[in-house]
C-alpha cells in the first residue's frame, strides 16, 4: 500500500498548499508562490477536450452503418484524463475539474449566443457560418452537460471506489470498471436529449447511436490503456507519488 503520507486526498489539494510569499528580483513586491504540480496542466487539457467536443459533436457523422457525432474522436479523451485525475489526485480534485469544465462549458455558451446577437459590422459576411458553428443549440449544451457531470462524476466516484478496496493493484480493473459506468451513462443522458436535434428519430437509430458511442468510447480506452499508465506512472513520479504497482 501507498505510503499514507503521500496520499493525495491527505495532503493539501493542488491550488490549496500555504501561500509562500516570494520576493521578486527587485522591489519590495511579493507574490504567491505556485505549488509546482502537473494537477493544472492536467485540469486544462480536460476542459479544453471537453469544450472542444462540444463544439464538434453539433455535426450528425454517419460512417457506413454508424451513426455517430463529429466528437466521437476526442471526447473519449476526456474520461482517460478523468481517470488520471482521479487515479492520482483523488475524488475531490477531480470533481473540482468536472465542474470548472462545467462553468467554463457554460461561460462559452452563453458567449457564443451573445456575440451572435451582437449586430455585424458592415463588411462581415460569415454571419450565417458563425451560427450555424457557434449557435449551440440548448438542447445539445442541455444533453452534453448532463451527460457529463454525470459521467465523469460516476467515473471517478467508482475508479476511486475500486481504489480503496485494490490499494495499488489492479490499474486496469479501475480504469475499466469506472470507464463502462462513467461512458454509459453519459453516453445514455446525451443521447436520450440530444438525438432528435441531431436527427435521429426512430427507435433502430437511437439505439444504434447508444451503442455505437458507449462500444466506441469504451473500446478506445482500452486501447489507450498502455498510454494511461505510461501517464499515470509519469505524473505519480513527478508528484513524488513512490508506490505505482499496477
Amino acid at each position: 500500500m501507498q505510503n499514507q503520507s503521500h496520499t493525495p486526498e491527505t495532503q493539501p489539494q493542488p491550488g490549496q498548499g500555504a501561500a509562500k510569499k516570494t520576493p521578486v528580483a527587485s522591489g519590495n513586491s511579493t507574490f504567491i508562490h505556485i505549488q509546482p504540480s502537473l494537477y493544472p496542466i492536467l485540469l486544462a487539457l480536460f476542459v479544453a477536450v471537453f469544450l472542444i467536443s462540444n463544439i464538434t459533436a453539433t455535426k450528425g457523422v454517419e460512417i457506413g452503418p454508424l451513426v455517430t457525432d463529429g466528437a466521437f474522436f476526442l471526447f473519449p479523451i476526456s474520461y482517460v484524463l478523468g481517470d488520471v485525475l482521479a487515479e492520482c489526485y483523488g475524488f475531490k480534485s477531480t470533481r473540482r475539474a468536472i465542474l470548472t469544465g462545467f462553468g467554463i462549458t457554460m461561460l462559452a455558451a452563453l458567449s457564443f449566443y451573445i456575440s451572435i446577437w451582437l449586430p455585424g459590422a458592415s463588411f462581415w459576411e460569415g454571419q450565417e457560418a458563425f451560427e450555424a458553428t457557434l449557435g449551440l443549440v440548448p438542447q445539445i449544451i442541455v444533453a452534453s452537460l448532463a451527460g457529463y457531470i454525470v459521467g465523469q462524476l460516476l467515473n471517478a466516484k467508482v475508479l476511486v471506489a475500486i481504489k480503496k478496496r485494490t490499494g495499488e493493484k489492479s490499474l486496469w480493473a479501475r480504469l475499466i470498471g469506472s470507464t463502462v459506468v462513467g461512458e454509459f451513462v453519459d453516453t445514455l443522458l446525451f443521447c436520450a436529449i440530444a438525438a432528435p436535434v441531431i436527427g435521429i428519430a426512430t427507435a433502430p437509430d437511437f439505439i444504434n447511436y447508444v451503442v455505437v458511442g458507449f462500444v466506441w468510447k469504451t473500446l478506445l480506452e482500452v486501447i489507450l490503456m498502455p498510454i494511461t499508465y505510461a501517464v499515470i506512472r509519469w505524473v505519480k513520479r513527478r508528484e513524488g507519488y513512490e508506490t505505482f504497482d499496477a
